[in-house]
């Protein structure tokens, strides 16, 4: 069985497992959960929708002053990068 159809698989056991579940619970039960369930979704939605207007500020920021607006949305990105890298480099000189 591939991993697909395994994931399949365990997917349709929650699903049965949740619907066994979602039957065996009092009307009260079930209000409380679907609350819950709603509260949840529109705080999800909340933060996407957040973030989909940071990131058309952070484009829209860009696009105006150019890519050198960049580095301070993250710091100093490059000399970070630079340094990542020129230190994987000193380690394999120093094991030659």
């Amino acid at each position: 069985m591939g991993a697909k159809h395994f994931a399949t698989f365990l997917l349709g056991v929650a699903a049965g497992l949740a619907a066994t579940k979602y039957m065996n619970m009092t009307p009260e039960e079930r209000e409380k959960m679907i609350a819950n369930l709603k509260e949840r979704a529109n705080k999800f939605k909340g933060e996407a929708e957040s973030g989909f207007e940071k990131a058309k500020e952070f484009f829209e920021d860009v696009k105006e002053r150019g890519p050198d607006s960049i580095k301070e949305h993250f710091g100093d990105v490059s000399s970070f990068i630079h340094n990542l890298f020129k230190g994987d480099k000193e380690e394999k000189a120093q094991q030659s």
